[in-house]
């Protein structure tokens, strides 16, 4: 990003996973595709009906040894309002399916890192680093704004930068008490701040078990501590999320677990 430089708290999608960026250039799917993220060793999966469905089953695992081992049991979780679109991660462009779009209400679709934790609290039951918000602390979900796609403090950057800005991060304050943002960690899609390819893409707590998201992916208060309390950042966590029949396409080549339909 060309914009001024913040302190390191205030990127939405700190570079944990640089080791893994070398030499990203497009290319079509395919088994090789994989080394993008061949480190990771902690998983978050999760995978939907189809493209147009608002919620989806979360699935954790760690790797040992090259193969994957599922960590607790499958969870409900909710998605985008219009369901998912391929989004800008550590895959490759090319696949077929739907775009993420800025406004679209639908969740991006790949493999993305997992970046810092945040929330309301001073402090919070995770390895990853966590950022407490404060009321001047928004994500700006304006397209062509140099903090585009950015958690910026308005104290530091000015009122002006976050005046059209729709994401202020203490719902609670701005949001007639809204609790949805009181624990979540950031996934990393477009931190390349592409216009108009969607920002602020978080896991956070759900409204409810029946009210999906604009493109977040949102969870029970328990899935979202227990998430927390296992992620590491030093095992090069990733996100990612597929409707069933992408993943069965692309298992193999991306190395992804064989899924469980039992738990």
């Amino acid at each position: 990003m060309n914009s001024p430089a913040m302190p390191w708290r205030r990127f939405i999608a700190p570079l944990v996973l640089t080791a893994l960026l070398a030499g990203c250039v497009h290319r079509p799917p395919a088994a090789t595709e994989a080394i993008r993220w061949q480190q990771a060793m902690q998983l978050v999966l999760v995978t939907t009906a189809d493209w147009d469905a608002d919620h989806g089953i979360q699935r954790r695992y760690e790797r040992s040894a090259g193969d994957w081992r599922q960590v607790g049991d499958a969870q409900p979780v909710m998605i985008g309002r219009n369901g998912a679109a391929w989004g800008l991660g550590l895959h490759s462009d090319g696949h077929p399916g739907p775009k993420k779009r800025e406004g679209d209400g639908r969740s991006p679709a790949g493999v993305f890192p997992i970046g810092e934790a945040f929330g309301y609290a001073p402090a919070a039951a995770t390895a990853l680093h966590y950022a407490p918000m404060r009321a001047s602390d928004y994500c700006v979900d304006v397209s062509g704004s140099p903090y585009y796609n950015r958690i910026v403090d308005a104290d530091l950057v000015g009122q002006a930068a976050v005046a059209q800005a729709t994401e202020p991060m203490r719902r609670d304050l701005h949001a007639d008490g809204d609790q949805r943002y009181r624990l979540g960690f950031v996934i990393g899609h477009n931190r390349q701040a592409q216009a108009m390819g969607g920002s602020c893409i978080f896991a956070h707590l759900w409204k409810s078990p029946a009210d999906p998201t604009t493109g977040c992916t949102a969870m029970a208060p328990s899935t979202m501590e227990a998430l927390l309390g296992w992620l590491r950042p030093e095992r090069i966590p990733v996100f990612v999320l597929l409707p069933m029949a992408e993943y069965r396409r692309l298992r193999a080549a991306w190395r992804l677990p064989r899924i469980d339909p039992s738990t």
